[in-house]
Order: C-alpha cells, then sequence, then structure tokens
C-alpha cells in the first residue's frame, strides 16, 4: 500500500510540474470584457467613453485582416525610451507574426492623433507612450470584431509578450470568421 501511495503521489507532482510549466509556455490568456487587463471591444471601464463604440482607423482595420497589430505612438524622450526598447525587442521576436506601426508623436505623423483618439485608455488625456495590441476576438453577441488593449505606461517587454502572444492565438481562431 505504501508504495502505490508513492507513486501516485509522483505522478500527482510531475502532473503539476507539467501544467505549470505548460501555462508557462502558452502565456498569459486575456478574456474579453471591459476590465483592467481585459481585450476590448468597447472603451473600457476606466474610460471617460465606458462602453463607447471604438472608431478604428481604416488603415488599422486593413492591417487587422492578416495579422495582429502592435501599435507603438511615442516621441524620441528618456521617459519613452525603455518602452522603445522593448516594443523593438518585440517587433524582432514576432517578426512576420504581427504587423508593426511605429509612429511618432512629434507632429510629423498624423496617425498619431488617430490613434490616440482611438485608442487612449483613459479616453481622456492622452499620453505617451502608447503601445496598442489589436486582434479579433467574439464579443458578447458571438460575432467575431476587432479587440484591442492599451497603454500609455512603460510596461516593458513582458506585458507586450503577453499580449502579443494572446493576439496572435486569438487572431488564428477568429480570423477565419471576421468579415471586415
Amino acid at each position: 500500500m505504501g508504495m502505490i501511495t508513492k507513486v501516485f503521489s509522483l505522478a500527482s507532482f510531475i502532473m503539476i510540474i507539467t501544467l505549470v510549466s505548460v501555462s508557462c509556455v502558452i502565456g498569459a490568456e486575456y478574456s474579453v470584457g471591459s476590465g483592467n487587463d481585459d481585450w476590448w471591444t468597447t472603451y473600457p471601464d476606466q474610460s471617460t467613453g465606458t462602453g463607447g463604440i471604438v472608431n478604428h482607423p481604416s488603415w488599422v482595420l486593413d492591417a487587422l485582416k492578416s495579422k495582429p497589430v502592435l501599435i507603438y505612438v511615442h516621441k524620441s524622450c528618456s521617459y519613452c525610451a525603455p518602452q522603445t526598447a522593448a516594443v523593438q525587442n518585440i517587433t524582432d521576436e514576432f517578426n512576420g507574426q504581427i504587423t508593426v506601426f511605429n509612429i511618432g508623436a512629434e507632429g510629423s505623423d498624423p496617425r498619431s492623433e488617430e490613434v490616440l483618439q482611438a485608442y487612449d485608455p483613459n479616453g481622456n488625456t492622452m499620453y505617451v507612450p502608447l503601445t496598442v495590441v489589436l486582434t479579433l476576438a467574439t464579443d458578447s453577441e458571438g460575432k467575431v470584431v476587432p479587440a484591442w488593449h492599451s497603454t500609455d505606461q512603460v510596461t516593458g517587454d513582458d506585458w507586450i509578450r503577453d499580449y502579443v502572444e494572446d493576439a496572435i492565438a486569438r487572431h488564428e481562431d477568429n480570423s477565419a470568421s471576421w468579415n471586415a
């Protein structure tokens, strides 16, 4: 009886280690909703436009037809520098799997204003750096729609990687059902 208990305990331990390892490899999976970490299909809870419809720029929707999108709006300043480096790392790591728009906010690229208006997570004062990840997801009515998540904070590689990995998986699952 003691040997069976030991074997069962060892098998349980191996299964737990395997599950933890697999969940780390798979990465984060965020739900669709309006919370701080969710994929958003309308403006999130913290936005002044809570629940409102997002006016996605046409060039973003065009890019989203083929793969997830990462948009980075920034200035050439010391505050943005760490996020700029993180975005570059992720761009290199996921080369070919995502469409990346690296947009300066110094006034030379009119797309920066469009992105700040559409994807500011607070819907109020727009700050840079603004990092936006877009994918396709099923909304509360079961329809495949653009989903996004953004931040105006310096997050580093891990935050961006987690959302990009989840965006790629969601895009693969939903792109065939999207009527762009």
